[in-house]
Protein backbone atom coordinates (compact mmCIF):
# COMPACT_ATOMS: atom_id res chain seq x y z
CA UNK A 1 0.00 0.00 0.00
CA UNK A 2 1.78 3.25 -1.13
CA UNK A 3 1.22 6.51 0.57
CA UNK A 4 0.33 9.94 -1.20
CA UNK A 5 3.42 12.87 -0.21
CA UNK A 6 2.74 16.12 -0.72
CA UNK A 7 5.08 17.86 -2.61
CA UNK A 8 7.11 20.52 -0.92
CA UNK A 9 5.86 23.05 -2.94
CA UNK A 10 2.15 21.74 -1.99
CA UNK A 11 3.35 22.24 1.60
CA UNK A 12 4.49 25.66 1.30
CA UNK A 13 1.34 26.55 -0.29
CA UNK A 14 -1.09 25.19 2.73
CA UNK A 15 1.51 27.34 5.27
CA UNK A 16 1.50 30.55 3.56
CA UNK A 17 -1.55 30.87 1.92
CA UNK A 18 -3.93 32.72 4.67
CA UNK A 19 -1.05 35.20 5.51
CA UNK A 20 -0.32 35.95 1.74
CA UNK A 21 -4.17 36.49 1.06
CA UNK A 22 -4.49 38.97 3.95
CA UNK A 23 -1.60 41.15 2.63
CA UNK A 24 -2.82 41.05 -1.05
CA UNK A 25 -6.28 41.99 0.94
CA UNK A 26 -5.27 45.01 2.46
CA UNK A 27 -2.98 46.30 -0.33
CA UNK A 28 -5.55 47.68 -2.74
CA UNK A 29 -5.78 50.74 -5.02
CA UNK A 30 -6.27 53.19 -1.91
CA UNK A 31 -3.53 51.66 0.23
CA UNK A 32 -1.42 52.49 -3.00
CA UNK A 33 -2.38 55.75 -3.18
CA UNK A 34 -1.63 56.97 0.11
CA UNK A 35 1.93 55.30 -0.14
CA UNK A 36 2.18 57.43 -3.83
CA UNK A 37 1.13 60.39 -2.47
CA UNK A 38 3.94 60.08 1.01
CA UNK A 39 6.51 59.66 -1.43
CA UNK A 40 5.62 62.19 -4.02
CA UNK A 41 4.82 65.06 -1.53
CA UNK A 42 7.61 63.89 1.33
CA UNK A 43 10.59 62.30 -0.82
CA UNK A 44 11.42 58.93 1.59
CA UNK A 45 11.36 61.00 4.89
CA UNK A 46 7.67 58.89 5.94
CA UNK A 47 9.53 55.37 5.29
CA UNK A 48 9.55 54.45 8.91
CA UNK A 49 5.26 55.39 9.12
CA UNK A 50 5.39 51.65 6.62
CA UNK A 51 7.90 50.08 9.67
CA UNK A 52 5.37 51.16 12.68
CA UNK A 53 2.24 50.12 10.96
CA UNK A 54 3.49 46.72 9.74
CA UNK A 55 4.42 45.96 13.43
CA UNK A 56 1.39 46.57 14.82
CA UNK A 57 -0.32 44.89 11.87
CA UNK A 58 1.89 41.45 12.46
CA UNK A 59 1.20 41.48 16.06
CA UNK A 60 -2.76 41.17 15.48
CA UNK A 61 -2.95 39.20 12.45
CA UNK A 62 -0.21 36.69 14.36
CA UNK A 63 -2.95 36.74 16.96
CA UNK A 64 -5.96 36.36 14.62
CA UNK A 65 -3.51 33.30 13.45
CA UNK A 66 -3.26 31.54 16.73
CA UNK A 67 -7.16 31.91 17.60
CA UNK A 68 -7.91 30.27 14.08
CA UNK A 69 -5.44 27.78 14.79
CA UNK A 70 -6.56 26.78 18.07
CA UNK A 71 -9.92 26.59 17.80
CA UNK A 72 -12.47 25.13 16.20
CA UNK A 73 -15.14 27.87 16.88
CA UNK A 74 -14.90 30.50 14.46
CA UNK A 75 -13.77 33.72 15.88
CA UNK A 76 -17.59 35.47 15.80
CA UNK A 77 -18.88 31.96 17.17
CA UNK A 78 -16.24 32.53 20.08
CA UNK A 79 -16.84 36.58 20.34
CA UNK A 80 -21.16 35.47 20.79
CA UNK A 81 -20.17 33.11 23.44
CA UNK A 82 -18.14 35.41 25.29
CA UNK A 83 -19.71 38.68 24.92
CA UNK A 84 -23.20 37.78 23.13
CA UNK A 85 -25.04 37.52 20.02
CA UNK A 86 -25.31 40.79 20.01
CA UNK A 87 -22.01 42.13 19.53
CA UNK A 88 -21.22 39.46 17.26
CA UNK A 89 -23.82 40.31 14.72
CA UNK A 90 -22.70 44.56 15.40
CA UNK A 91 -19.30 43.49 14.28
CA UNK A 92 -20.21 40.48 11.08
CA UNK A 93 -23.16 43.16 9.82
CA UNK A 94 -20.41 46.02 10.39
CA UNK A 95 -17.62 44.33 8.61
CA UNK A 96 -20.27 43.53 5.61
CA UNK A 97 -21.21 47.21 5.24
CA UNK A 98 -17.53 48.47 4.84
CA UNK A 99 -16.65 45.93 2.99
CA UNK A 100 -19.62 46.95 0.54
CA UNK A 101 -18.80 50.65 0.59
CA UNK A 102 -15.42 50.25 0.02
CA UNK A 103 -15.86 47.61 -2.93
CA UNK A 104 -16.41 50.33 -5.68
CA UNK A 105 -12.72 51.44 -5.08
CA UNK A 106 -11.74 48.21 -5.94
CA UNK A 107 -13.34 47.95 -9.26
CA UNK A 108 -12.81 51.32 -10.06
CA UNK A 109 -9.09 50.38 -9.80
CA UNK A 110 -8.71 47.38 -11.68
CA UNK A 111 -10.57 48.79 -14.38
CA UNK A 112 -8.39 51.72 -14.60
CA UNK A 113 -4.98 49.17 -14.61
CA UNK A 114 -6.82 47.67 -17.72
CA UNK A 115 -8.24 50.78 -19.15
CA UNK A 116 -4.72 52.65 -19.37
CA UNK A 117 -2.53 50.21 -20.76
CA UNK A 118 -5.02 49.44 -23.68
CA UNK A 119 -6.50 52.71 -23.80
CA UNK A 120 -10.37 50.95 -23.61
CA UNK A 121 -13.57 52.26 -21.67
CA UNK A 122 -13.01 51.47 -17.95
CA UNK A 123 -16.81 50.50 -17.60
CA UNK A 124 -15.91 47.37 -19.91
CA UNK A 125 -13.37 46.38 -17.08
CA UNK A 126 -15.70 46.69 -14.12
CA UNK A 127 -18.29 44.60 -15.62
CA UNK A 128 -15.86 41.90 -16.70
CA UNK A 129 -13.71 41.57 -13.65
CA UNK A 130 -16.70 41.42 -11.23
CA UNK A 131 -17.83 38.38 -13.48
CA UNK A 132 -14.89 36.81 -13.69
CA UNK A 133 -14.81 37.12 -9.88
CA UNK A 134 -18.32 35.76 -9.20
CA UNK A 135 -17.59 33.23 -11.93
CA UNK A 136 -14.82 31.92 -9.65
CA UNK A 137 -16.97 31.01 -6.99
CA UNK A 138 -18.26 28.08 -8.92
CA UNK A 139 -15.39 26.03 -8.31
CA UNK A 140 -15.90 22.62 -5.96
CA UNK A 141 -12.90 24.49 -3.82
CA UNK A 142 -13.24 27.88 -3.60
CA UNK A 143 -10.47 28.24 -0.77
CA UNK A 144 -8.07 26.82 -3.05
CA UNK A 145 -8.53 28.81 -6.26
CA UNK A 146 -8.54 31.37 -3.87
CA UNK A 147 -5.19 30.67 -2.55
CA UNK A 148 -3.67 30.11 -5.87
CA UNK A 149 -5.11 33.24 -7.27
CA UNK A 150 -3.99 35.33 -4.36
CA UNK A 151 0.28 34.25 -4.10
CA UNK A 152 -0.26 34.59 -8.19
CA UNK A 153 -1.41 38.54 -7.79
CA UNK A 154 1.28 38.80 -4.86
CA UNK A 155 3.86 37.81 -6.84
CA UNK A 156 3.45 39.81 -9.31
CA UNK A 157 3.00 43.07 -7.55
CA UNK A 158 6.52 42.04 -5.72
CA UNK A 159 8.12 41.35 -9.23
CA UNK A 160 5.94 44.57 -10.61
CA UNK A 161 6.81 47.16 -7.76
CA UNK A 162 10.37 45.92 -7.02
CA UNK A 163 11.56 46.13 -10.39
CA UNK A 164 10.19 49.22 -10.99
CA UNK A 165 12.34 50.18 -7.29
CA UNK A 166 15.59 49.15 -8.99
CA UNK A 167 15.09 50.47 -12.36
CA UNK A 168 14.65 53.96 -10.62
CA UNK A 169 17.75 53.26 -8.96
CA UNK A 170 17.23 55.17 -6.04
CA UNK A 171 19.87 56.49 -3.24
CA UNK A 172 20.28 53.99 -0.44
CA UNK A 173 21.44 56.69 2.33
CA UNK A 174 18.46 58.75 1.59
CA UNK A 175 16.06 55.60 1.42
CA UNK A 176 17.80 54.93 5.13
CA UNK A 177 17.25 57.87 6.49
CA UNK A 178 13.54 57.88 5.86
CA UNK A 179 13.27 55.02 8.57
CA UNK A 180 14.32 57.66 11.47
CA UNK A 181 10.85 59.33 13.10
CA UNK A 182 9.77 62.69 11.51
CA UNK A 183 7.08 63.86 10.80
CA UNK A 184 7.80 67.04 8.10
CA UNK A 185 4.76 70.22 8.29
CA UNK A 186 1.85 68.91 7.04
CA UNK A 187 2.09 64.97 7.11
CA UNK A 188 0.03 64.13 10.06
CA UNK A 189 -3.14 63.58 7.68
CA UNK A 190 -1.24 61.06 5.44
CA UNK A 191 0.39 59.55 8.81
CA UNK A 192 -2.88 58.26 9.96
CA UNK A 193 -4.32 57.82 7.02
CA UNK A 194 -1.82 55.14 6.13
CA UNK A 195 -1.34 53.51 9.68
CA UNK A 196 -5.18 53.39 9.87
CA UNK A 197 -5.47 51.42 6.58
CA UNK A 198 -2.40 49.06 7.06
CA UNK A 199 -2.78 48.42 10.48
CA UNK A 200 -6.24 47.06 9.40
CA UNK A 201 -8.02 44.75 12.17
CA UNK A 202 -10.44 43.94 9.89
CA UNK A 203 -7.79 42.29 7.75
CA UNK A 204 -6.23 40.81 11.48
CA UNK A 205 -9.29 39.69 12.14
CA UNK A 206 -10.00 37.53 9.31
CA UNK A 207 -6.69 35.62 9.38
CA UNK A 208 -7.89 33.76 12.13
CA UNK A 209 -11.18 32.45 9.14
CA UNK A 210 -8.40 31.85 6.57
CA UNK A 211 -5.87 29.63 9.03
CA UNK A 212 -9.38 27.42 9.60
CA UNK A 213 -9.90 26.86 5.89
CA UNK A 214 -5.99 25.84 5.46
CA UNK A 215 -6.93 23.58 8.62
CA UNK A 216 -9.60 21.75 6.54
CA UNK A 217 -7.58 21.38 3.78
CA UNK A 218 -4.57 19.91 5.73
CA UNK A 219 -6.87 17.99 7.81
CA UNK A 220 -5.29 18.90 11.25
CA UNK A 221 -7.25 20.40 14.10
CA UNK A 222 -3.78 21.30 15.73
CA UNK A 223 -1.53 25.04 16.27
CA UNK A 224 1.79 23.93 14.71
CA UNK A 225 3.36 27.12 14.93
CA UNK A 226 2.83 27.52 11.32
CA UNK A 227 -0.01 29.29 11.11
CA UNK A 228 2.50 32.13 12.78
CA UNK A 229 5.14 31.97 9.88
CA UNK A 230 1.78 32.90 7.51
CA UNK A 231 1.32 35.41 9.04
CA UNK A 232 4.75 37.14 9.45
CA UNK A 233 5.62 36.35 6.14
CA UNK A 234 2.46 37.96 4.58
CA UNK A 235 2.58 40.80 6.58
CA UNK A 236 5.99 41.23 5.85
CA UNK A 237 5.47 40.94 1.99
CA UNK A 238 2.35 43.76 2.83
CA UNK A 239 5.56 46.41 4.34
CA UNK A 240 7.69 45.31 0.59
CA UNK A 241 5.22 46.30 -1.63
CA UNK A 242 4.44 49.39 0.33
CA UNK A 243 8.09 50.48 1.06
CA UNK A 244 8.66 49.61 -2.93
CA UNK A 245 5.25 51.76 -3.97
CA UNK A 246 6.74 54.70 -1.83
CA UNK A 247 10.42 54.69 -3.03
CA UNK A 248 9.11 54.73 -6.59
CA UNK A 249 7.30 57.88 -5.91
CA UNK A 250 9.90 59.46 -4.06
CA UNK A 251 12.28 59.27 -6.77
CA UNK A 252 10.59 59.81 -9.80
CA UNK A 253 7.21 61.99 -8.44
CA UNK A 254 8.85 64.37 -5.36
CA UNK A 255 11.50 65.58 -7.43
CA UNK A 256 9.11 66.60 -10.37
CA UNK A 257 6.63 68.10 -8.14
CA UNK A 258 3.72 65.64 -9.31
CA UNK A 259 1.10 65.32 -6.77
CA UNK A 260 -0.45 62.11 -6.53
CA UNK A 261 -4.73 62.25 -7.43
CA UNK A 262 -5.11 57.90 -8.20
CA UNK A 263 -2.64 54.94 -7.92
CA UNK A 264 -2.92 55.14 -12.08
CA UNK A 265 -0.95 58.62 -11.84
CA UNK A 266 2.19 56.71 -10.73
CA UNK A 267 2.13 55.26 -13.89
CA UNK A 268 1.88 58.30 -16.01
CA UNK A 269 4.65 59.59 -14.21
CA UNK A 270 6.87 56.46 -14.88
CA UNK A 271 7.11 56.99 -18.38
CA UNK A 272 8.82 59.77 -19.46
CA UNK A 273 11.48 58.94 -16.99
CA UNK A 274 11.95 55.13 -18.19
CA UNK A 275 9.71 54.26 -20.95
CA UNK A 276 6.32 52.80 -21.92
CA UNK A 277 7.57 49.67 -20.43
CA UNK A 278 8.15 50.67 -16.99
CA UNK A 279 4.60 52.48 -16.95
CA UNK A 280 2.80 49.57 -17.99
CA UNK A 281 4.90 47.53 -15.25
CA UNK A 282 3.49 49.32 -12.95
CA UNK A 283 -0.08 49.40 -14.22
CA UNK A 284 0.36 45.41 -14.01
CA UNK A 285 1.17 46.60 -10.66
CA UNK A 286 -1.81 48.10 -9.89
CA UNK A 287 -4.30 45.25 -11.80
CA UNK A 288 -2.50 42.83 -9.07
CA UNK A 289 -3.63 45.25 -6.21
CA UNK A 290 -6.82 45.60 -7.41
CA UNK A 291 -7.95 42.77 -8.83
CA UNK A 292 -7.05 40.96 -5.61
CA UNK A 293 -8.30 43.15 -3.00
CA UNK A 294 -11.76 43.13 -5.45
CA UNK A 295 -11.70 39.28 -4.76
CA UNK A 296 -10.58 39.59 -0.91
CA UNK A 297 -12.56 41.93 -0.19
CA UNK A 298 -15.74 40.43 -1.16
CA UNK A 299 -14.86 37.25 -0.03
CA UNK A 300 -14.44 38.33 3.67
CA UNK A 301 -18.00 40.67 3.69
CA UNK A 302 -19.77 37.73 2.67
CA UNK A 303 -18.12 34.72 4.43
CA UNK A 304 -18.26 36.92 7.69
CA UNK A 305 -22.00 37.81 6.97
CA UNK A 306 -22.75 34.16 6.27
CA UNK A 307 -21.03 33.91 9.92
CA UNK A 308 -23.45 36.23 11.41
CA UNK A 309 -26.65 34.86 9.71
CA UNK A 310 -25.82 31.32 10.80
CA UNK A 311 -24.64 29.65 7.80
CA UNK A 312 -20.74 29.32 9.32
CA UNK A 313 -18.16 30.66 6.93
CA UNK A 314 -17.51 27.60 4.49
CA UNK A 315 -16.61 29.31 1.44
CA UNK A 316 -18.39 26.36 -0.41
CA UNK A 317 -21.21 26.97 1.52
CA UNK A 318 -24.15 28.02 -1.17
CA UNK A 319 -25.34 31.45 0.97
CA UNK A 320 -21.96 32.42 1.84
CA UNK A 321 -21.34 32.59 -1.96
CA UNK A 322 -24.69 34.78 -2.29
CA UNK A 323 -23.31 36.95 0.28
CA UNK A 324 -19.44 36.87 -1.62
CA UNK A 325 -21.61 37.99 -5.05
CA UNK A 326 -23.65 40.50 -3.60
CA UNK A 327 -20.50 42.40 -2.12
CA UNK A 328 -19.07 42.15 -6.07
CA UNK A 329 -22.92 43.50 -7.46
CA UNK A 330 -22.82 46.20 -5.34
CA UNK A 331 -19.49 47.48 -5.55
CA UNK A 332 -19.47 47.17 -9.50
CA UNK A 333 -23.16 49.29 -9.67
CA UNK A 334 -21.65 52.07 -7.46
CA UNK A 335 -18.71 52.06 -9.79
CA UNK A 336 -20.49 52.21 -13.00
CA UNK A 337 -23.01 54.73 -11.50
CA UNK A 338 -20.82 57.02 -9.61
CA UNK A 339 -17.10 56.61 -11.22
CA UNK A 340 -15.86 56.37 -8.30
CA UNK A 341 -16.76 56.02 -4.35
CA UNK A 342 -19.62 58.87 -4.11
CA UNK A 343 -18.57 60.89 -0.63
CA UNK A 344 -21.65 60.01 1.02
CA UNK A 345 -20.59 56.70 1.15
CA UNK A 346 -16.77 57.39 2.07
CA UNK A 347 -18.31 59.03 5.11
CA UNK A 348 -20.92 55.99 5.70
CA UNK A 349 -18.22 53.98 5.63
CA UNK A 350 -15.97 56.13 7.90
CA UNK A 351 -18.42 56.24 9.94
CA UNK A 352 -19.01 52.74 10.42
CA UNK A 353 -15.05 51.89 10.64
CA UNK A 354 -14.45 54.49 13.03
CA UNK A 355 -16.62 52.59 15.85
CA UNK A 356 -15.98 48.88 14.21
CA UNK A 357 -12.27 49.05 14.38
CA UNK A 358 -11.54 49.40 18.14
CA UNK A 359 -14.44 47.50 18.94
CA UNK A 360 -12.95 44.61 16.54
CA UNK A 361 -9.67 45.01 18.12
CA UNK A 362 -10.79 44.94 21.62
CA UNK A 363 -12.96 41.47 21.48
CA UNK A 364 -10.00 39.92 19.44
CA UNK A 365 -7.24 41.10 22.57
CA UNK A 366 -9.85 39.61 25.18
CA UNK A 367 -10.40 36.58 23.27
CA UNK A 368 -6.53 36.02 23.00
CA UNK A 369 -5.75 36.74 26.25
CA UNK A 370 -8.49 34.17 27.56
CA UNK A 371 -6.80 31.09 28.74
CA UNK A 372 -10.03 28.81 28.50
CA UNK A 373 -10.35 29.81 24.95
CA UNK A 374 -6.54 29.77 24.26
CA UNK A 375 -4.76 27.33 26.16
CA UNK A 376 -0.98 27.27 26.06
CA UNK A 377 -1.72 29.64 22.68
CA UNK A 378 -2.87 32.54 25.16
CA UNK A 379 -1.58 36.01 24.28
CA UNK A 380 2.54 35.74 25.61
CA UNK A 381 3.20 38.90 27.88
CA UNK A 382 4.93 40.51 25.65
CA UNK A 383 1.93 40.31 23.22
CA UNK A 384 -0.50 41.38 25.48
CA UNK A 385 2.23 44.79 26.05
CA UNK A 386 2.17 45.18 22.29
CA UNK A 387 -1.38 44.29 21.84
CA UNK A 388 -2.65 47.31 24.46
CA UNK A 389 -0.29 49.45 22.43
CA UNK A 390 -1.72 49.19 18.96
CA UNK A 391 -5.19 49.36 20.50
CA UNK A 392 -3.97 52.49 22.22
CA UNK A 393 -3.29 53.47 18.80
CA UNK A 394 -5.87 52.72 16.97
CA UNK A 395 -8.22 54.22 19.31
CA UNK A 396 -6.55 57.28 18.88
CA UNK A 397 -6.84 56.99 15.22
CA UNK A 398 -10.33 57.08 15.71
CA UNK A 399 -10.53 59.51 18.08
CA UNK A 400 -8.65 61.71 15.83
CA UNK A 401 -10.79 60.72 12.72
CA UNK A 402 -14.04 61.18 14.35
CA UNK A 403 -13.50 65.15 15.12
CA UNK A 404 -11.81 65.44 11.75
CA UNK A 405 -15.58 63.58 10.43
CA UNK A 406 -17.84 66.20 12.67
CA UNK A 407 -15.64 69.15 11.72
Amino acid sequence: MSTQRKSPSRNWLLILGPGIITAALVFGPSKMTITSKMGADYNNDLLWVIVVAIFFMMVFTTMGARIGAQNKETLLTLIKNKFGRPVSILIGLGIFLVAISFQAGNSTGVAISIAEASGSNPKLWIVVFNIIGILLLFFKSFYKVLEKIMIALVILMLLSFLTTAILIRPNFLEVMKGLVPTAPEGSIGLIVAFIASCFSLVGAFYQSYLVQERKKLSKTNAADGTERLSSRIGIIILGVMSAAVMICAANVLHPQGIKVTSASDMGKALEPLLGDHSSFLFLIGLFGGSFSSLIGNAVLGGSLLGDTLGYNSDLNHKMVKVFISMVMIAGSIIALVFGSLPLELIVFAQSITIFLVPFIGITMYLIGNDKVIMGQNVNSPITKIWGALGLLLIIGLAIGNFINLVN
